[in-house]
């Protein structure tokens, strides 16, 4: 029993390695952090850049990110204030080695420590991110 075990653990640990490392090819990324701000208003979700060129559809403006509660399913969408605008990086050219935030709003407290999300940035997607 011990030897069939085994390989299932070792599967459940290399999964979020193995998710992060095609993340990184595909996309130029590393997700340092998602963690809760704000007195809990808001969910900070920061990013490395590993590759600029590769990272780049997640700095247009057009895009929209939204985050998802996967217990809920309630949409959380990036807050826009009148002298900042959209509360994320657009339009700007992403620097290699360089970290990121983008703000979710968490209007009604949502998303509480230990709530599994899912980030969608136009075609990028992560699921299953643990807030902090």
């Amino acid at each position: 029993a011990t030897a069939t075990a085994e390989p299932a653990e070792a599967s459940i640990e290399e999964a979020p390695a193995v998710e992060a490392a095609a993340r990184a090819e595909k996309w130029g990324i590393e997700i340092t952090s998602i963690r809760l701000t704000a007195n809990d208003h808001m969910i900070d979700f920061r990013y490395r850049i590993l590759d600029a060129e590769k990272s780049k559809p997640l700095f247009e403006r057009q895009t929209k990110p939204y985050l998802v509660d996967q217990a809920s399913g309630k949409v959380l969408q990036v807050p826009r204030t009148a002298k900042l605008g959209p509360l994320r990086p657009s339009n700007v050219t992403p620097a290699e080695g360089k970290i990121y935030t983008m703000l979710f709003g968490n209007t009604g407290g949502v998303v509480e420590p230990g709530a599994r999300v899912t980030v969608v940035i136009g075609d990028f997607r992560v699921e299953d991110l643990v807030v902090e």
